[in-house]
């Protein structure tokens, strides 16, 4: 007699399961709203850290008078 074949399967991310999760409790537009605000925070993120590293730039530089 054989073993039955064993088929290995992935385990979901957590990001997969709270994916499914959200897919269950919110309708399609709200998830989309969401996403959408999540992209505008990590652009909020990115840009105030773009802003940081000029300020650093610009404050090696003595300012210029005249």
């Amino acid at each position: 007699m054989q073993a039955a074949p064993v088929r290995a399967t992935a385990i979901p991310s957590f990001t997969d399961a709270l994916r499914a999760v959200e897919s269950l409790l919110m309708s399609r537009g709200q998830r989309t709203a969401r996403r959408n605000a999540w992209t505008s925070v990590l652009e909020d993120r990115r840009r105030a850290k773009d802003r940081v590293e000029a300020q650093r730039v610009l404050d090696q530089f003595p300012a210029v008078r005249p």
